[in-house]
């Protein structure tokens, strides 16, 4: 029996605020207070999608700096260090930064070298002096502070639930103290090789940086930013109650502050159905007939395919909070999430085989895995569901975080593809995995948060037909 839907009224286990901006900012203030002032080691920072991570680190860093202390900002990937430059450079245009990179050819974004007050170096002593410099984990691993400088006093580390604690013991010499900013509901860590027999340990490698920082100073502050000003009214419930149950969030949006239109009419088609419905309501199953399938579901694929071709051929248009017309609903503003390389690859097959006009630049299309969809933001999205057509339900595919990466990328509407029969899938594949001591449970499971996105997507089904 597949598990029972859950009430998701707006804002539903979410206690009543009188303003989401001003909630926002007390959570804001208390957080730099304690970056600033408090005399711990670490600050940690829990953020839900769209909440303003990025807008919070770029802040920190403008404080932190104009009180004189030097830092250091910390992220995953050379992407993330590129917008946080890119941020940090827009917002206080007169702030030396510094943008520490590899040696590889082009390792940063070209826009870079457009901003007079960023200066881009291979070598950290070039950076010297500056007040803020940005880089990668695995850049700064192979750095020492500067000569005569023991540590610098303070460091951001940006999606720090994405990180992997040996990568934090790698950096933790370089800094005093640090805020650690992340989304504990999106992806874990990835490692390319097996990590079961350090699993409990306190010094298991594989574990986030924050989970394994915590364990061991449990008194470190801990805050949350309440809102999330990407996820709408008709998103935002669904996405806290099904995985982020301990710390609830709002939407900084109401009910009839966006809306999605479409200036071509409806043709009766079940694509057309499902991109009305979440049009409407914020969300669509596009439900096609249960079956067993390879992974690359033809089938599915070419459903998804006609989804955003129609999503860009009826002229879509936009309206929220943040203009006070409307907007085109471009082909760079709608995104299609995967599970697999190889299903996001056909999808773009697909999508290119269907000879839309030269003027929609149905190529700027984001077509990619959750894995890189991570941290991203669009009006529309199209979600190949996991477990569609699957004949098991594995780890992989039961992860949590994957499903809230997917669920949770959209300003106004999200449509899902999937093959019927996903609820029996479930219910004829428990949780397998062995327990292990020591290892905290992630709750939700996946399983449960599989079970509380369908029950809330039945309402918004559209029967697949050719």
């Amino acid at each position: 029996m597949s598990a029972p839907p859950r009430p998701y009224g707006p804002h539903a286990g979410v206690p009543e605020l009188p303003d989401p901006g001003e909630a926002a900012s007390r959570a804001t203030e208390a957080i730099l207070h304690d970056t600033l002032h408090s005399t711990s080691r670490g600050v940690v920072v829990d953020s839900p999608p769209g909440a303003g991570k990025s807008t919070l680190v770029v802040r920190a860093a403008r404080e932190l700096a104009a009180a004189g202390r030097p830092l250091i900002v910390i992220a995953q990937t050379n992407a993330q260090v590129d917008d946080l430059t890119l941020r940090l450079a827009s917002a206080d245009p007169e702030l030396p930064v510094g943008r520490l990179h590899s040696s590889e050819t082009r390792p940063y974004d070209p826009a870079l070298d457009a901003l007079p007050s960023v200066v881009a170096s291979a070598k950290a002593a070039d950076l010297a002096g500056l007040p803020v410099v940005l880089s990668t984990a695995a850049k700064w691993a192979w750095v020492k502070p500067p000569e005569g400088q023991q540590r610098w006093p303070h460091a951001i580390v940006d999606e720090a639930y994405q990180m992997r604690s040996d990568a934090l013991l790698t950096v933790a010499g370089l800094f005093e103290r640090a805020l650690f900013v992340g989304d504990p509901g999106q992806l874990d860590p990835f490692s390319q090789v097996g990590a079961e027999q350090w699993a409990g340990l306190t010094h298991d490698p594989s574990a986030s940086a924050v989970t394994t920082l915590l364990s061991h100073n449990p008194e470190l502050p801990q805050h949350r930013l309440p809102v999330s000003w990407r996820l709408p009214a008709s998103a935002a419930p669904l996405v806290s109650e099904a995985f982020y149950p301990y710390t609830p969030f709002r939407s900084g949006s109401g009910h009839g502050d966006r809306s999605l239109n479409f200036e071509v009419p409806a043709d009766g088609s079940a694509v057309d159905g499902v991109i009305d419905e979440a049009a409407g309501s914020g969300w669509g199953l596009l439900e096609l007939p249960a079956r067993l399938t390879p992974r690359t579901d033809p089938e599915a694929v070419a459903a998804v395919a006609r989804v955003v071709g129609r999503l860009l051929t009826r002229g879509g248009a936009t309206t929220d909070e943040r203009s006070p017309g409307a907007s085109p609903l471009t082909a760079a503003r709608v995104a299609v999430g995967t599970a697999h390389r190889d299903q996001a690859a056909a999808v773009r097959s697909a999508l290119a085989g269907l000879g839309l006009p030269e003027e929609l630049h149905a190529a700027d299309v984001t077509v990619d895995t959750a894995n890189r969809l991570q941290g991203r933001e669009f009006d529309v999205t199209v979600v190949l569901h996991p477990l569609s057509g699957r004949p098991d339900a594995t780890a992989f595919h039961l992860e949590t975080g994957r499903l809230c990466v997917l669920a949770s990328r959209h300003r106004h509407a999200c449509v899902v593809v999937c093959r019927a029969g996903v609820g029996e899938l479930l219910d004829e594949h428990p949780e397998t995995e062995p327990v292990q001591l020591g290892v905290t449970v992630k709750f939700p499971d996946g399983w449960e948060a599989n079970h509380s996105v369908l029950a809330h997507l039945a309402a918004h089904t559209v029967p697949w037909r050719t």
